[in-house]
């Protein structure tokens, strides 16, 4: 395999109640670990989602609400799911777009400290979208000339996925076999999102901006002055919590930035004047 790794690289997929991000919740994931030695391990476990499964899930994943009534859930998991990945970098196919978003919420609702922005995202669909323009079944056709015949099983997809990878990065002399050039490369468009779900981007400058509405393209900070209301609807309204996290960050650091310019221009106060001050402000 073409893949020069400086840490471990973990390839995922999950199945899941429904395709609402901000709502639905996993209830299996498969996982493939490779090591910059080469080795690989894997992880699979189905798991209670403690919401309903749409019949629409059903149908596509086979997986029932009776076979995932006694599995644990999520939070009995996140440990373990978080051990194995470790400081890998995750990919996966539409995983950008789908799985690496609903792992994150779940971590969020777990409580589970789960750093996403330290990692490279690769997304297989993106390379194979922008190389050859074709589904997963084809790609799989394509590039290893077998066909599917266990979709939407979370560790048969996760296999697949990982021999569709393996097989661009043999086929493709000019894709690069470093991890920040293929998430790079995978990422879908050219506009840097600063959330997942794509309702945040970020400037060159690293400020934060709307991406939707009638505030898109505007930072947080312009809005703040001009609509003050607008941060506190978004935090209110059915976003994801990961959307919700990079928001309330920038807000911290838009106040911490005026707090910072406010105390700039105060006037240093004498030992006089301190102890004053403190006398008037607790003086009944």
């Amino acid at each position: 395999m073409k893949l020069s790794l400086l840490r471990p690289f973990v390839m995922l997929d999950l199945e899941t109640t429904g395709l609402d991000i901000s709502k639905d919740r996993i209830i299996e994931i498969g996982m493939i670990k490779r090591l910059p030695d080469g080795t690989e391990t894997e992880f699979f476990r189905r798991i209670n989602p403690t919401i309903p499964i749409t019949t629409e899930s059903t149908e596509i994943t086979g997986i029932t609400n009776e076979m995932v009534k006694n599995e644990p859930t999520f939070v009995d998991l996140v440990d373990e799911i978080a051990a194995f990945i470790g400081d890998s970098d995750l990919g996966g196919y539409n995983s950008n777009k789908f799985d690496i978003p609903v792992l994150a919420e779940e971590f969020l609702r777990a409580h589970h400290v789960f750093d996403i922005r330290s990692r490279k995202l690769i997304d297989v669909q993106n390379i194979f979208h922008k190389m050859e323009q074709r589904t997963l079944v084809a790609a799989y056709k394509f590039y290893c000339e077998k066909d599917m015949e266990n979709a939407h099983n979370a560790m048969y997809d996760t296999k697949v996925t990982m021999e569709v990878f393996k097989a661009q990065l043999e086929k493709y002399d000019d894709l690069s076999d470093t991890v920040s050039d293929l998430a790079d490369f995978s990422r879908q468009g050219n506009t840097e999102i600063a959330d997942f779900a794509g309702r945040l981007g970020k400037l060159k400058n690293g400020q934060i901006t709307y991406n939707f509405g009638k505030h898109r393209g505007k930072t947080i900070a312009e809005v703040a002055q001009t609509e003050p209301g607008y941060y506190g609807w978004m935090m209110d309204a059915d976003f994801p919590l990961y959307t919700k996290q990079i928001l309330r960050e920038e807000m911290e650091r838009i106040k911490a930035e005026k707090r910072a310019e406010k105390s700039k221009n105060e006037p240093e106060l004498t030992a006089e004047e301190k102890l004053i001050a403190l006398q008037n402000k607790f003086k009944k």
